[in-house]
């Protein structure tokens, strides 16, 4: 075993034993390399290996520290590596986490919300990514606490997101209210996505009979963004970092929590998933993709007491 890998699991080891708690930060690079008879460079090698695998964090100017989910973590990378499978809603921020994290996560083909939750129930995913708005008013967690009964259903959030509607730039139609989409062409999601189901309960809230709004049926907001840029849609619901992507005009519907939703004896498997949305640089990212409120990113809710209520 190569020196940066023998410091990574003596630091894992400690964080999984207690010694070193969420929060807790470690010693300078410098000062860890003297501590254990080592190179500057092996030091910060072993702390972008915990790093990278969701035990500590990194920052700029600031001491490393233990991640919050850091002892799962440790658990996880001293146990060998698993890949987590993840299925569920798309979405642009997602997208970029999984490119960060390449092959320790691995997509499990679904279309959109509800078909990723149904791919956990049947243990073929071990998470779902999911935006769905329950009658109540409450966002995932009902669905999780149903489609997850007995098996200590766990809810991770890891973003707020905008969506609205997209117009060509310059709003050529003069659209300011989905009530005036009635004989145009609007770009909707699959019925399987959460995008669809707040696209329904918004024409259906406006008193309009979603059936009779006419549009092409799309696979991502990025197919969305691109029908209504090109003409072939003349307007369609997503979010709006595609809309910035491509210069469309942007109407806003609703912001909306994303969530991941998994049973709890997931949660190591998901831990480089979650340490990913606490790293600095991939929350910048994010940011810069406009639409997004990441300030609860990491939020792990374990949904074993009373339904939420609003």
């Amino acid at each position: 075993m190569t020196r940066y890998l023998d410091l990574s699991s003596e630091l894992a080891r400690a964080v999984l034993a207690g010694e070193l708690t969420p929060g807790a930060e470690l010693p300078s690079v410098r000062v860890h390399a003297v501590a254990n008879a080592t190179t500057p460079a092996t030091a910060s090698r072993a702390y972008r290996h915990l790093a990278e695998h969701g035990v500590i964090v990194l920052e700029p100017r600031r001491r490393a520290r233990v991640s919050p989910g850091g002892r799962a973590a440790a658990r996880r990378l001293l146990a060998g590596r698993s890949v987590f499978r993840l299925a569920g809603s798309d979405d642009p921020a997602m997208g970029l986490v999984l490119r960060h994290l390449g092959d320790r996560v691995s997509m499990v083909p679904s279309r959109g919300s509800l078909h990723g939750l149904a791919a956990v129930a049947a243990n073929t995913a071990d998470g779902a990514t999911v935006h769905l708005r329950h009658h109540t008013g409450v966002y995932n967690a009902p669905f999780a606490r149903a489609v997850l009964r007995g098996r200590d259903p766990v809810l991770i959030h890891l973003w707020r997101r905008e969506q609205g509607l997209l117009l060509p730039a310059g709003n050529p139609s003069g659209i300011s209210d989905l009530r005036q989409m009635q004989g145009l062409r609007l770009a909707k999601r699959n019925p399987w996505t959460g995008t669809r189901v707040l696209l329904d309960h918004t024409l259906t809230t406006l008193g309009l009979d979603p059936d009779r709004v006419t549009g092409a049926e799309f696979d991502s907001h990025v197919e969305v963004a691109l029908a209504v840029a090109v003409g072939a849609m003349d307007a369609g619901l997503a979010v709006r970092a595609v809309a910035a992507d491509l210069d469309l005009d942007f109407l806003p519907v609703a912001w909306e929590d994303f969530d991941l939703v998994l049973p709890a004896d997931a949660l190591d498997a998901a831990s480089p998933l979650v340490g990913a949305i606490q790293d600095p640089a991939i929350r910048s990212a994010i940011t810069a993709l406009h639409g997004y409120d990441l300030s609860r990113a990491g939020t792990i809710d374990h949904l074993t007491g009373e339904p939420a209520r609003r």
